[in-house]
């Protein structure tokens, strides 16, 4: 019987690999022969249907493995974009040996929830320096928040900032462009200057600066995070985030072995 199981399975994987086969290659076999082939398949998979759960987990599986490569060589093309921008806001320790970028929009839900999660990581890791970089995906008030934001940022950064981050981050409703300038007031900004720098090319070149990383990296949502050379995506929550930069403080990886 085993025999039996373990040819039908060649034959499964044959049957697979003449579906990918040149046309002068699956010409070989006679019709009679192809619809044996497929009578031999298609019982075998009724048979034994977890083979297709275990073909579908190693797809995944290969398919993961291939986009984290993708994304560690291109973290290496644009290292110094990510990392140490001048449209960048870096909060926590400036000196930090350790860096977490975090690419969020101010309307996303869950980044809001990931705030409580960011705040604790700033406290608990005194070495962590965080990186915070708009990528408003979410609209129009998105991007209108970011741009005040941006602007923010060219007068205040630091604990200062963070206040204006949260502030606005954590309000309740959409946020555009009349939340994130109460929140810059409150934060003590000039406002007059502020309105300046709303439309000076630098802002227009950090959004630029972003979307191109945004590509590089194929990020698709917020938020995503960025610790060495992984790319993290989505509100996977305070421990595994935390878990990360212990490895990474321990082995200079975000995985050790």
């Amino acid at each position: 019987m085993h025999r039996l199981l373990a040819r039908t399975a060649a034959l499964a994987l044959l049957a697979g690999a003449l579906l990918a086969a040149p046309a002068a290659r699956a010409q070989s076999f006679n019709d009679a022969q192809k619809t044996e082939i497929g009578k031999i398949v298609h019982e075998y998979l009724v048979k034994n249907p977890e083979v297709l759960r275990e073909a579908i987990a190693e797809l995944e599986k290969r398919q993961k493995a291939e986009e984290t490569a993708q994304r560690e060589t291109a973290i290496e093309t644009v290292n110094k974009q990510i990392f140490d921008s001048k449209y960048q806001v870096v909060v926590g320790n400036p000196q930090g040996k350790i860096t977490l970028v975090e690419f969020f929009d101010y309307n996303c839900g869950y980044c809001k929830k990931a705030l409580g999660d960011l705040s604790k990581l700033a406290k608990e890791n005194p070495d962590l320096r965080i990186v915070l970089r708009d990528f408003p995906v979410l609209g129009p008030g998105s991007v209108e928040a970011a741009r005040v934001a941006m602007a923010t940022s060219k007068q205040i950064q630091g604990d200062k900032f963070w206040t204006f981050h949260t502030k606005l981050l954590g309000g309740r409703g959409q946020a555009g462009k009349e939340q994130a300038l109460a929140a810059a007031r409150d934060a003590g900004a000039d406002m007059g200057k502020l309105e300046k720098d709303m439309n000076s090319p630098d802002i227009r070149a950090g959004y630029d600066e972003v979307m191109h990383i945004a590509d590089k990296l194929a990020l698709t949502g917020t938020p995503s995070w960025v610790v060495g050379k992984e790319v993290i995506v989505g509100a996977v929550g305070y421990d595994e985030l935390n878990g990360k930069i212990a490895n990474y403080r321990k082995c200079g990886k975000t995985s050790c072995s």
